[in-house]
């Protein structure tokens, strides 16, 4: 199978359990970042596109009444966002022995998603760009407008609030450029104020 066919049986697989809390959509953009950062910073792509678009499959396991508790500003169930990184592991490795992935490639990848959200300091460049990539989606005209719907948040705060994070939440310098890069589409497409409070 070549790797086009690989990742899009992989989306297949997954499907089932990304039609929840748009992570459809979270994982296509994600996907997206993922390889404008490999590109720009290196690392393993067997690692880190499967990784990707698998790392958030455990949010299937959460009811979807209960996940919004989980992640985002409001949270106040961390518990449960840990059970989709340990659950997503389990799908994730369930998945990659279907399509018969390389055992080591599994195990390292299993390794990423089961400490994706939980894991404060990467355990690798690969690590580093799933988190950065996984981040990103926030980042990204798509992922801005769902979270701003499903928080209710004001566009011109969320602006303002997302790049005061950047440094704080991205690994890589082309992570944090691709930030930059995302809000300034934003502001200018919005009407956000740059420097809103």
């Amino acid at each position: 199978m070549d790797e086009i066919g690989l990742y899009a049986t992989l989306f297949e697989l997954a499907g089932p359990f990304l039609d929840t809390r748009h992570n459809e959509v979270h994982a296509t953009v994600s996907c997206r970042f993922a390889r404008e950062l490999l590109t720009e910073e290196g690392g393993d792509p067997e690692v880190v596109l499967p990784a990707i678009i698998l790392h958030d499959v455990g949010w299937k396991v959460i009811p979807e009444e209960k996940q919004l508790e989980c992640f985002g500003p409001y949270a106040r169930d961390r518990g449960a966002n840990r059970i989709h990184e340990v659950e997503g592991a389990r799908i994730a490795t369930a998945i990659l022995e279907r399509v018969e992935y390389d055992p080591a490639k599994i195990r390292v990848i299993a390794n990423i998603i089961s400490g994706h959200d939980s894991r404060l300091v990467p355990i690798s460049l690969e690590d580093q760009i799933v988190k950065d990539a996984d981040k990103l989606f926030r980042f990204s005209e798509e992922g801005f407008a769902i979270d701003c719907g499903r928080f209710a948040l004001d566009p011109g705060r969320s602006v303002a609030g997302l790049r005061r994070r950047i440094d704080s939440w991205l690994f890589t310098d082309t992570a944090k450029r691709v930030a930059h890069r995302e809000l300034d589409k934003i502001a200018g497409s919005s009407g956000s104020s740059r420097g809103a409070d």
